[in-house]
């Protein structure tokens, strides 16, 4: 099969920017994905240690992909502890 993608690629080169999009594209949302596995405080891997992991988190911690002007250091607790 790959064999017959690169001899399309030979003959049609204008194709070539749509496999690179179309990978690049796949490639970004795969890594997406895996952030969200691993960084949001909303799935849990280790139900046995950590139940609840969005109770573990700080007042200062980011787990957003990107604040706008948020400086996560000078935030107090404002929540109760449980």
């Amino acid at each position: 099969m790959l064999s017959t993608v690169l001899k399309q690629l030979k003959s049609h080169p204008a194709l070539i920017p749509l496999f690179v999009f179309i990978g690049g594209g796949a490639t970004m949302s795969m890594l997406y994905l895996g952030r969200l596995a691993l960084k949001n405080p909303d799935c849990s891997w280790d139900r046995k240690n950590n139940p609840e992991p969005w109770n573990k988190l700080g007042p200062n911690d980011q787990y957003k992909l990107f604040a706008v002007n948020m400086d996560y250091s000078k935030l107090k607790k404002d929540r109760p502890d449980f």
